[in-house]
This record gives C-alpha cells, structure tokens and sequence, in this order.
C-alpha cells in the first residue's frame, strides 16, 4: 500500500471537553451520541465527538460516563460562540435525557463558561447552586427528578482538521478501512473524529458559496470517465475521509499516525492520501510519510 507524498492542513479551534453520567449504559450513549451529532462547523456552529468511556471509578459521582469535545472554529469571539453552542448541545442532547448530568473534564483550561444564564435558568428560577462531589453545581429541577451541571466547564485552544483519505477498491475495503481507523484514533488520549467514517470529503471553492462547501469532485470515482482533471486513480471505487481534532497538535499527530498504522494490511486500500488546500486552510502542514517513517 502506497502512502501519498502530501500532507493535510489543520487549524486552531476552541473546545469544551465534558464528562457526561447516567444510571445506565442505554441512557448515557444517547446523551452522548445526541450531543456530538450533526457536525456543523462548516455551516459557522459546532461539532463533536467521542473521546472515550468511563467506568464508575472514573467519574465524579460514581456513575459509567463519557468524555466528549465539542468544538468552534478559533477566533475573537470563539468563546461566546461555543458557550451558545455548548448550551444547544447540552439542553436539548442530554438534559432531556433521563439520569443524565454533566461535569467539567477539561484540566488547565485557557478560561471557562459559566452555564447559569443558559443552562441552569433552565429550571426556570427553581434551579440551586450547590456543592456535591467536590465541586460546585447546579441543581435543574425537571420533570424526571433533576439534571446536574458543573457550574463551570473549561474552555481550551486546540487543533481541529487533521485527516487522512482512504482510496480503496471497494466500498466493503473502505467502511472495513475506515471502522480500523476509528478504533485506532479511539486509542489515543486528546483525539476525536467528529465526522465518523466521511463520505463527502469538500473543498474551498464552489460554485454555490450559498450553501457553503460542496464535494470535492475531482476525488468522486463517480465523475472519473465524466470531467477532465480526475484526479481518481485506476481501480479506486470509494474515497472516505476520516477528520481529526485533538486537545494538541501532537495528539493530532498521534492519531494520524495510528490511523494509517491500522489499515496498511486492509486488503483492498490501494493507497493513503490527505486533503489539502495549498496552504490556504489551516496553518498547520502534517505531512503523512513523516508521521511513518
């Protein structure tokens, strides 16, 4: 298996990393698969992920748990802006979730949200700021007991879009390529793959801006024999994208570097590639052969 010459792009982002509980396995990974889904930072809003799972011993109040980033593009306002995203994913992800609570997980933040305003005043002024577990809380009264929040989650700068492209000669190689990746990132502390197994790998430019990044279609197998320009090589039927964010840049780095370990014996992966944009993305280069090498 060929590794490609090249090097992905990745850029500054700001993230939140949380630690969700619940009485029950059921109910705590659908607060966490409820508030990482639908990643949207392309449409100027948030996106998340799975760091990893935790047992009883790991959690403040004893319970099995989750630890998920959510993350906004960095800039001057990132911070309101993830505090107001945060709150969507929180409220309407894992409050309306039965037993759930939430904690900071975050160490060292760079600063933190305080999430009275747009959590707490959930319980409609009936909610309390209490001490419990060795921190301080808020107690929301709802209408299945109540839901307890961390009265403040820590914020911190870190590095989102690393990736790596899987060009396989089917689409059975490419979801068993694609699965091998996503356990390999799971392995290592700091990452996420906010978009899964990606079936749409975008660019820059796009003849309609007004819907924001459209596909890349000099890498649609399907377009091959159709435009000038293909850049699919012989033999290559699907091309899935898996996207990397990390609390660094060298846990980026890392989970990069598992990533292509894991599936140079799939059969089927003709070779490894990345998406990049000429520099004009992100300041960040990760070149793939050096991670390997």
């Amino acid at each position: 298996m060929k590794i490609e010459d090249t090097y992905c792009e990745a850029f500054d982002g700001l993230f939140a990393r949380i630690c969700i509980t619940a009485n029950d396995e059921k109910r705590l990974k659908q607060a966490a698969y409820n508030a990482i889904a639908l990643p949207c930072t392309v449409f100027g809003e948030s996106e998340g992920g799975i760091e990893k799972w935790l047992n009883e011993q790991e959690t403040p109040d004893g319970r099995k748990g989750a630890v998920i980033q959510l993350w906004v593009n960095y800039g001057e306002a990132a911070p309101k802006k993830l505090e107001y995203e945060i709150s969507k994913r929180i409220r309407q992800g894992i409050l309306v979730v039965p037993t759930t609570s939430v904690f900071n997980a975050l160490d060292s933040p760079d600063g933190r949200i305080d999430v009275v305003n747009r959590i707490g005043h959930c319980g409609d002024g009936y909610e309390t700021i209490e001490y419990r577990f060795g921190r301080a809380v808020i107690a929301v009264p709802i209408m299945m007991g109540e839901f307890v929040i961390e009265h403040y989650l820590g914020y911190k700068k870190g590095v989102m879009g690393g990736n790596v492209w899987l060009l396989c000669e089917s689409v059975e190689a490419a979801l068993e390529a694609g699965d091998k990746v996503l356990a390999a990132i799971n392995d290592v502390e700091g990452a996420i793959a906010p978009f899964g197994i990606c079936s749409a790998g975008s660019k820059p430019e796009t003849d309609y801006p007004e819907i924001g990044p459209t596909t890349n279609h000099l890498y649609c197998p399907t377009l091959a024999q159709r435009i000038s320009g293909s850049k699919v090589p012989d033999g290559v039927q699907c091309i899935p994208e898996i996207v990397i964010n990390g609390i660094s840049l060298d846990s980026v780095r890392e989970a990069m570097k598992a990533a292509i370990t894991s599936v140079r014996d799939v059969k089927g992966v003709v070779k490894i590639s990345a998406g990049n944009y000429d520099g004009k993305l992100g300041k960040y280069k990760i070149f793939l052969r050096a991670l390997v090498d």
